[in-house]
């Protein structure tokens, strides 16, 4: 396996709350009340949807994408969802600085080092909004029995700690069987002092419309018997994909990185003076030197 290369799941397309519109000839992210799925197309209007957006949202009883009914790739729930505590440099798009409130991995002048991690309000490194945190999930749509995931990015605290939470106890209570759960992403929504009282939109992961839990356990236990009877092997595929992850010093796309300056970091935010200093390049080249030294 070459090094230096994080190894993630296939991705078809884009599951986002909101979309990226160009105005007085800057691209914005907008927030919208329903999901969108895109294909990894992108024209001058935006991103292609994928098919499957259509497919559902005709579907849905008022046209909105509100749910969308999904399946885990893998039975480890970290493996679906990975999520840290992430600076990126706002230009590139990549990350610099990536920990898990315990330890980081930062990228500084004379190279990657691991240092202590106090999570975005505490950082010196990171504060005034530079760090934070950054959730990827991988989730299976429709009735493909491929390997190919679409991916939901996100920034938002409450999607982070809802799916984290979500995702933890359906592995616990199907015991282990996370990836043949039936299940639907769900926004939600919901109203707060720092959003001034207007709603804001959060990702939330519930059992499949018109199932209980405990049917939805009963489910996966049968279809967990039915793949090992056709010859999948699900652990040894967790075991691949932990494997990926950890095959690079920070998992990052290069495709994907001119997606996160757009997402997170629109034109109009002022670039703090910090990321326009000239350590900044410096940081960039060693990035740059890293990641070919691993290769």
């Amino acid at each position: 396996m070459i090094k230096g290369l994080a190894i993630t799941p296939p991705v078809l397309g884009r599951i986002s709350i909101g979309r990226v519109a160009e105005k007085n000839g800057i691209r914005l992210p907008q927030k919208d009340d329903q999901f969108t799925i895109t294909s990894q197309i992108q024209e001058k209007d935006g991103w292609v949807l994928h098919p499957m957006d259509q497919k559902l949202r005709k579907e849905a009883s008022n046209g909105k994408l509100r749910t969308i009914p999904v399946r885990m790739l893998f039975n480890d729930a970290d493996l679906n969802l990975r999520a840290e505590y992430t600076m990126f440099d706002r230009k590139s798009g990549r990350p610099m600085c990536v920990g898990n409130g315990d330890t980081c991995k930062r990228l500084t002048q004379s190279g990657v080092q691991s240092l202590p991690c106090p999570g975005p309000t505490l950082c010196e490194f990171g504060k005034g909004g530079l760090c934070k945190p950054y959730g990827r999930l991988n989730v299976k749509v429709g009735d493909d029995g491929d390997l190919g995931t679409f991916i939901f990015r996100t920034t938002g605290y409450n999607s982070i700690r809802t799916l984290a939470a979500r995702l933890s106890y359906y592995q616990a209570v199907s015991g282990g069987l996370l990836a043949y759960m039936p299940l639907e992403l769900k926004l939600r929504g919901k109203s707060t002092m720092q959003s001034h009282r207007t709603p804001i939109y959060y990702v939330d992961l519930v059992v499949k419309e018109g199932l209980s839990l405990q049917e939805a356990v009963v489910e996966a236990r049968e279809k967990d018997k039915q793949v090992r009877d056709e010859g999948v092997d699900q652990a040894a595929l967790d075991a691949a994909a932990a494997k990926g992850f950890s095959n690079a010093l920070f998992e990052y796309d290069e495709d994907e990185m001119e997606q996160v300056v757009e997402e997170f970091f629109p034109a109009t935010n002022p670039e703090p003076s910090q990321l326009r200093s000239s350590s900044v390049s410096k940081l960039r080249e060693n990035l740059d030197s890293a990641s070919q030294a691993s290769i």
